[in-house]
């Protein structure tokens, strides 16, 4: 979202036609975001506050990711988390029951409100058996006055100290990847993926198969594409150079 729809509160110009677009031409379409902080209907308010009116069905987060996954691979399991509204509802909803000691799992979001005891009881935990999930690996922007530590800092701390690698659930893992295209009831072959950032948006949808379109309105420039050993399928500016219907579109 951020890079491709709007950059921090602004709307990056064309963002709010081309979802006009997509309602209009009935094409299912989801914001697949990494944020686990805020809820569906949080990013849906968000959204309308910069001109975009959706429901929360077009709306997949790494919360929702994540609670999915461990509802299926734990049913009734037990969680110590590290996180916010979006991630705690949505492990609830999925039948996941938060605890304060012997967890199965631990499960670490973006936040700002845990402290470096709730760290260090984090990594007891992991040390003493439990599992360690983490919703994506989203590096720190890296600059000045930025109000989030990044949620890669953070797990790099935690796996220093545990010795103990992350699961992530987040992208580019094939587990949000495939996940959010099941929320959506499309195949494969019927799947595109438009983001800004290579290593998440891009290798993930390469690596699911998916038909993939870079925008240049957020993180990556098109001078590093050829860092990589993987290419999209398309290059914009952004958003709202993209026309219908897509060449792969039938």
């Amino acid at each position: 979202m951020d890079g491709v729809i709007y950059s921090g509160e602004e709307l990056i110009f064309g963002a709010d036609k081309f979802i006009k677009n997509l309602i209009d031409s009935d094409i299912p379409f989801t914001f697949m975001t990494n944020n686990s902080q805020r809820t569906a209907l949080e990013v849906v308010r968000k959204l309308k506050r910069l001109g975009i009116t959706v429901e929360t069905k077009h709306v997949y987060t790494s919360a929702m990711a994540t609670g999915k996954f461990l509802g299926d691979q734990s049913p009734n399991g037990t969680a110590f988390v590290l996180g916010e509204g979006g991630l705690l509802t949505s492990l609830h909803e999925n039948g996941i029951t938060l605890v304060d000691s012997d967890p199965e799992f631990v499960v670490l979001g973006e936040g700002r409100n845990f402290t470096l005891e709730m760290v260090q009881r984090a990594v007891d935990m992991i040390l003493a058996g439990a599992k360690f999930i983490t919703t994506n690996r989203d590096p720190s922007p890296k600059k000045p006055g930025w109000n989030n530590l990044g949620i890669a800092a953070t797990t790099a701390m935690i796996e220093e100290a545990t010795g103990r690698k992350a699961f992530v659930t987040g992208k580019p893992s094939p587990v949000m990847m495939r996940s959010a295209r099941k929320f959506l009831g499309l195949e494969t072959a019927e799947t595109t993926v438009i983001g800004d950032t290579m290593e998440t948006d891009i290798q993930g949808g390469v690596q699911m198969g998916y038909k993939t379109i870079l925008v240049l309105s957020g993180i990556s420039t098109s001078d590093q594409l050829s860092h990589y050993a993987f290419k999209p399928d398309m290059v914009v500016g952004s958003v709202d150079k993209i026309t219908f219907p897509l060449k792969w579109w039938k």
